[in-house]
């Protein structure tokens, strides 16, 4: 049985110049709002900050990393270890030659696109789509809209967990659909993507229609996870979960969404484990009703409330 003990943890933490917090609450850092603490959450000042705790911290000590919430489940446990919450130090955005933007993981997918498209660059509009921030994204291949991140990815920068600086070209990311193949120890504190030149008004126009067919068809005003399954190959993860009947269905205030079945919303109140007891019951039905196998693409850390 583990112990989220956030205060015995901080005594073995190095000092930082950014912030370390014991016991931290993770619910209002997803968008479920739901789950437990992080043991301990640490808000690194910058990328050296980031690299030389992560030289000395204590091997035996689990680190995760989080970007916005949008695209997590934290179970009711809490996160033993370190959560690593980039913020105002991986921000950075830049305009660089040949139609590349440089940006720091913690910026909103959206922000970059915007940023792009003010400056005349396009190829990037289809980030508009994807609910999170530029790290996820790198970290799962997102895209949405006829886009992916390996489509416009030129290298990537990241820290292992021994405190050393990496930079990883596309191919270094072994890119396939909705996953990345670089080490999971790696945390990414930067791009660089490639556009291509183009008109802001009709990149903006673009972007408009994104954002027009996003809140005509995805509950985005709700307590949601985004897509919640990857699609399987050749089929739409939402029609195999309306085709199982599961349009509507609940798990006490955890819900599929009436708007769009690949979403689990959250309708208040609603515990980790309601959410993710409700995610594996879609995928039992979609099972016995067609015989696919629907696989997670919201990532889920954390224990369980009896495991603590």
């Amino acid at each position: 049985m583990t112990k989220i003990d956030g205060q015995t943890l901080l005594s073995r933490l190095p000092a930082v110049r950014g912030r370390l917090e014991a016991n931290a609450p993770l619910a209002d850092l997803t968008w479920f709002r739901a789950g437990g603490p992080a043991e301990v959450l640490y808000a690194p000042a910058d990328e050296a900050d980031l690299a030389a705790f992560l030289k000395v911290v204590p091997s035996d000590v689990p680190v995760y990393t989080i970007g916005v919430g949008s695209n997590l489940l934290v179970r009711d446990g809490g996160v033993p270890g370190v959560v690593i919450r980039l913020g105002r130090g991986f921000s950075d955005l830049a305009v660089e030659e040949g139609y590349r933007v440089r940006t720091g993981t913690a910026v909103p997918d959206v922000r970059v696109a915007r940023f792009a498209a003010d400056h005349g660059i396009d190829g990037l509009t289809f980030l508009r789509g994807i609910p999170g921030t530029i790290g996820g994204a790198l970290r799962m291949n997102g895209g949405a809209y006829g886009g992916e991140t390996k489509d416009a990815l030129i290298e990537a920068r990241a820290v292992d967990r021994q405190g050393n600086i990496h930079v990883l070209s596309n191919a270094d990311m072994k890119y396939s659909y909705r996953h990345c193949g670089a080490p999971e120890g790696l945390v990414f504190t930067q791009a660089l993507l490639q556009g291509r030149p183009g008109v802001t008004a009709d990149i903006l126009a673009a972007m408009d229609k994104i954002t027009e067919s996003r809140e005509a068809t995805q509950p985005i005003k709700s307590r949601t996870g985004g897509s919640t399954f990857k699609n399987p190959p050749g089929h739409k993860s939402w029609q195999l979960i309306d085709a199982a009947g599961m349009r509507g269905f609940a798990v006490g205030p955890a819900k599929v969404s009436e708007m769009h079945c690949n979403f689990l919303i959250n309708e208040g109140g609603a515990t980790a484990a309601q959410i993710e007891e409700l995610g594996e019951t879609v995928r039992k039905r979609v099972k016995e009703t067609s015989g696919i196998d629907l696989d997670w693409e919201i990532k889920r850390i954390g224990l369980p409330a009896d495991e603590t």
